[in-house]
């Protein structure tokens, strides 16, 4: 029999949804969020300059972040550090933006400098620990391609995939419980690209080799000369698909 008391139970993951929806819920905590995906840790003042607001103000958002779990805070001296949780929250936010209605991005650039910028980022950016942009996909494009990666069953990576890793001197952590290869919902180009431990190897690789570089202070980044010859040896990406 149905009685009141059961008929207004409410399911505690409602409750923890919405708390969580609401962390994001606001423009200059998305912003923090946004930032972070960059992969490092950020003092809380460089946040408040990326942000626009006072570091009191600011203050306040990181302290409903961290508790929330979407941040985790470091303390070195006077600094205070924030960097995102783990790659579970990159994710989640990553995926969110993604979803925002294309409409509401083609907003005109304000000045020359924010329109260089979102050029950059649609280019080739990080995501927390992996490419992104129009270089991630290219990257995962040519590595289905040419049947080092499979998307047909999720993303998996093949034996040919280990193996090109394996010859190009990059190695794969496969200890942990993260997957190797995972689908990232790329919020510029609106398809996946590679991420997992495979995809931050492979961005770890092309930094410290040189192949990309970072530009600016936000998460751009863009191919060097030598990345480029390397991406087109052994991947077949010509110059062309990363403009």
């Amino acid at each position: 029999m149905t009685t009141k008391d059961s008929r207004t139970a409410k399911d505690p993951q409602a409750a923890g949804l919405a708390s969580l929806a609401s962390l994001v819920a606001d423009e200059t905590r998305a912003t923090c969020l946004l930032a972070l995906l960059d992969g490092r840790a950020w003092t809380a003042g460089e946040l408040a300059r990326h942000a626009g607001v006072a570091a009191s103000t600011l203050s306040e958002h990181l302290g409903r972040l961290v508790a929330g779990g979407l941040l985790a805070e470091e303390r070195q001296g006077r600094h205070r550090y924030v960097r995102l949780a783990d790659a579970r929250v990159a994710q989640l936010v990553e995926e969110l933006a993604a979803q925002v209605p294309a409409a509401a991005l083609r907003r005109p650039a304000r000045t020359l400098r924010e329109a260089s910028a979102g050029s950059a980022m649609a280019r080739g950016r990080t995501c927390y620990d992996h490419l992104a942009g129009r270089l991630g996909t290219a990257v995962t494009d040519a590595f289905t391609e040419r049947g080092l990666l499979r998307q047909d069953t999720g993303f998996a990576l093949t034996d040919a995939g280990l193996e090109w890793f394996g010859a190009v001197g990059i190695p794969l952590d496969r200890r942990g419980r993260r997957p190797l290869a995972r689908a990232c919902l790329d919020w510029t180009e609106r398809r996946p690209h590679l991420a997992g431990a495979a995809g931050a190897a492979l961005c770890r690789y092309a930094l410290d080799a040189g192949w990309c570089v970072r530009i600016g202070s936000e998460r751009a980044v863009k191919v060097t000369p030598s990345g480029s010859r390397a991406l087109s040896d052994l991947l077949g990406i010509g110059a062309a698909q990363l403009c």
